[in-house]
């Protein structure tokens, strides 16, 4: 039987794991991971380290489909004259690795993750060797509430690369809508959706623990995103209440410290909080399986992929209404606050303690099922890979 050619991507990125940072841009991998279930993949990423002087090129096959190059590039010098070396390094690492591309790899399609720079080579190749691109983009800085996309040469070089791109995959609706408010127009936008680890599929199973019910956060510890003082300080007036549940708080991050000092500052009953640090993707999928709900109270969001692994465990959700969440969250399956409403978050922990399992768990997880599992997005950026070659 005749076997369908591989397509071969190429995924720049602004954002990836890294010897550095294991958690960045980990939802790219994930995107990267999918796309390589169909396609070939040789992703290409450049990263400023403050511990080298000489350009470092790692390479990594992850598996016969997949595989890595990351340019380390030197950014140990401070000051205006470290920020314009820094620069030019960058534009080495880009050069290094092109170099390393063509030597056993020409791409059918470039795939650009997160703007703006990124888009700049992509851009290139198109013109120089009329290699098509496509965009995804995670950012949260296009909604209001972040404000955060300024500088004219950078949204004049964004809406070019944009306008030049065969498709842009925003993963939520909601960022399509933003990105179009600040007329970065293209034909064809598609939403395209995070991915989810296959173990959160698991069957569901109650937990076991009865009496105590169990709350969930996972996050990076950022505090002005996240706002996990402001769960802290909910959950402090819940403990006033009642004490039959306690909060599992997952993650690391810059904040670490000073969220765990500020849980003893508010001194709540023994075993209510429990910090357990980083872990691995599959121990924070038991973490999902043995909670009640999960809780996210942050500021600002795109499509936080913790929703997306909450729904797939099929444990219902508690989060502010901000980005793209509200496209995967409603009564069905969970409760929208206003941002930054601590008497809104405690009342939705009241309801949600006495409520939880009149959510239906099964029918949760079959939808997150089509929206999220690695098979369904890779037959989704495939069939937009494929459709655009034909085109070209």
């Amino acid at each position: 039987m005749h076997q369908e050619k591989r397509i071969r991507s190429l995924f720049l990125s602004a954002w990836y794991p890294n010897r550095e940072d294991a958690m960045v841009g980990l939802f790219v991998k994930k995107h990267a991971e999918a796309v390589a279930l169909h396609s070939d993949v040789t992703v290409l990423y450049f990263h400023a380290d403050t511990q080298i002087s000489k350009f470092e090129i790692v390479k990594q096959n992850i598996n016969e489909h997949l595989h890595e190059i990351i340019v380390y590039y030197p950014n140990h010098i401070k000051g205006v004259v470290g920020r314009f070396v820094k620069i030019i390094n960058y534009f080495r690492a880009n050069f290094l690795g092109y170099k390393e591309i063509k030597k056993d790899f020409r791409p059918d399609i470039v795939h650009v993750n997160v703007l703006t720079r990124t888009g700049l080579l992509a851009y290139w190749w198109k013109l120089t060797q009329g290699i098509p691109y496509v965009i995804t983009e995670h950012w949260s800085r296009y909604f209001s509430d972040r404000n955060s996309y300024h500088g004219f040469f950078r949204k004049v070089l964004t809406k070019l690369i944009v306008k030049s791109a065969s498709a842009v995959l925003p993963v939520s609706e909601g960022l399509k809508e933003a990105m179009k408010f600040h007329k970065l127009y293209n034909p064809n936008y598609q939403v395209v959706n995070n991915v989810v680890d296959d173990f959160f599929f698991e069957k569901i199973n109650q937990p076991a623990h009865n009496k105590i019910k169990q709350i969930l956060h996972v996050s990076c510890f950022d505090d002005q995103v996240k706002n996990i003082s402001g769960i802290l300080r909910a959950t402090k007036s819940l403990s006033l209440l009642r004490s039959d549940f306690n909060l599992v708080i997952v993650g690391t991050g810059p904040d670490y410290d000073k969220i765990k000092s500020y849980a003893d500052d508010l001194k709540f009953p023994q075993d209510t909080i429990l910090f357990t640090g980083e872990l691995t993707p599959k121990e924070v999928a038991t973490q999902f399986h043995q909670a009640d709900f999960f809780v996210l109270f942050s500021n600002y969001e795109n499509s936080p992929v913790v929703i997306s692994e909450s729904l797939a465990s099929g444990k219902p959700v508690i989060s502010t209404d901000v980005g793209g969440i509200a496209e995967h969250v409603n009564q069905t399956n969970g409760i929208l606050i206003p941002v930054a409403d601590e008497k809104a978050l405690l009342d939705a922990m009241l309801h949600m303690l006495d409520n939880h399992q009149s959510y239906d768990a099964e029918y949760t997880q079959r939808i997150a099922n089509q929206k999220f599992r690695y098979e369904s997005v890779s037959n989704e950026i495939n069939k937009i890979y494929s459709d655009i070659i034909k085109q070209t």
